[in-house]
């Protein structure tokens, strides 16, 4: 893809204020830095934060500790209320940040190709006074062209490296200039990328200092020992180094692996050091500063004491449940007796009354005069006696059909 190499115009008075401020702020940190023992551990630690104030600004929302996770192959530790649409989004902010330093710490065959293309685009800047000038329209350039970002920021690493800015390669890239709400213009957006620049060399200084005042925390807490233990230099390579086994610290200092080992543990219980792997074996240790990759990392499976291979887990004896406590017995209801004097009147009426329309009917079939006459359920005032009036049922209705029609000719 061709770029527009065309060059801006000359830098106005916002810039040159915010030029001073900028390189005033870089050599504030490049003469910290200058032969300070904990570069090492400076470089880490810039390397993590430089990468997520990156994702930041390109969407991506990341944990520097995951990165650092990641970057010693170690396992994420995720709460077990996540939905998996939220683990997927930790994961691939995870892979963009570790994408993100691989372009500046280890780029590939083909980025590496496009990371020199974006030093020759920056080389084409050379005129505007200062290597910081060239920096800011050389990048305002490239993304107005089209071009990616991973590209142009690991580009102005080896900038300011080339250029005698810093003597050591400092992650500063000025995300901050590409948020959404910096304008675009150039005479506005250059002033502003000076500005993230000073604020992000001044932030390393806070940093550096940082990791020198835990380094002199740990000396004095191991201060006072014998004269020839090594506790004052495990500390001092802690420092210096972000993560260190048990085994390379026995390489650097020319001890066995158990006295290391022995001494790592001792840091450990003394509060000064942190074991961030929680596994047995190839185990990592740091400063107390590394405790946030501690609790990033996820513990690895360990069998519960006393489970064999493939069993079930052994459970703990489930606590009897108490028994409920006992009532006082209820008092016995007594059984009221019921009047049932009336409802067998009127069954015995309604017998009666079945009767009569049956033989009603049965004379009305043989030409016969009806009786008329009204049946009360008292009988004119006074109570049909149950005893004398039969009860009727299915069985009678059918054998009444069998008799003959007229009573007299059975």
């Amino acid at each position: 893809m061709a770029l527009d190499l065309a060059i801006p115009g000359r830098s106005s008075g916002a810039a040159n204020a915010a030029l001073a401020e900028a390189a005033a702020a870089i050599a504030r940190l490049d003469e910290a830095l200058a032969g300070h023992p904990l570069r090492p551990a400076f470089l880490y630690r810039a390397r993590l934060e430089a990468v997520r104030r990156q994702a930041a600004v390109d969407g991506q929302r990341i944990d520097p500790w995951h990165l650092a996770a990641l970057l010693e192959g170690l396992r994420l530790r995720m709460d077990g209320a996540l939905r998996l649409i939220d683990r997927g989004a930790i994961f691939e902010a995870g892979r963009y940040a570790f994408a993100l330093h691989q372009w500046q710490t280890a780029p590939d065959f083909d980025e590496e190709g496009e990371i020199r293309r974006a030093e020759i685009h920056l080389t084409g800047f050379g005129d505007q006074g200062t290597p910081l000038l060239a920096a800011a329209y050389g990048m305002h350039a490239w993304l107005e062209a089209g071009g990616v970002r991973p590209p142009i920021r690991a580009a102005l690493i080896r900038h300011w490296a080339r250029h005698r800015l810093l003597s050591l390669s400092v992650p500063l890239t000025g995300p901050a200039a590409l948020r959404p709400d910096t304008s675009w213009q150039p005479e506005v957006w250059v002033p502003a990328f000076l500005h993230a620049l000073a604020e992000e060399a001044a932030d390393g200084r806070q940093l550096l200092a940082d990791l020198e005042r835990a380094w002199y925390a740990a000396r004095s807490t191991v201060a006072g020992r014998r004269r020839d233990s090594h506790a004052a230099a495990v500390v001092d390579v802690m420092a210096a180094t972000p993560l260190v086994s048990a085994t390379s610290l026995a390489a650097g200092l020319g001890m066995a692996v158990k006295n290391a080992i022995r001494l790592l543990d001792e840091l450990v219980a003394a509060s000064v050091a942190v074991e961030v792997t929680h596994r047995s074996k190839r185990r990592l240790f740091g400063l107390r500063g590394m405790a946030p990759l501690g609790e990033a990392v996820r513990p690895p499976y360990r069998p519960e004491l006393g489970r064999g291979r493939g069993r079930p887990p052994i459970l703990p004896p489930e606590e009897p449940i108490p028994a409920p406590l006992s009532l006082p017995p209820l008092s016995r209801i007594e059984r009221r007796e019921f009047d049932y004097s009336d409802l067998e009147r009127c069954m015995a009426q309604l017998a009666q009354v079945l009767r009569k329309t049956r033989r009603e009917l049965d004379s009305l079939a043989h030409g016969a005069p009806a009786q008329t006459g009204e049946i009360s359920c008292f009988g004119n005032g006074e109570a049909a006696d149950p005893s004398s009036v039969p009860a009727i049922g299915i069985g009678d209705h059918q054998g009444h059909q069998e008799r003959p029609a007229n009573p007299s000719q059975g």
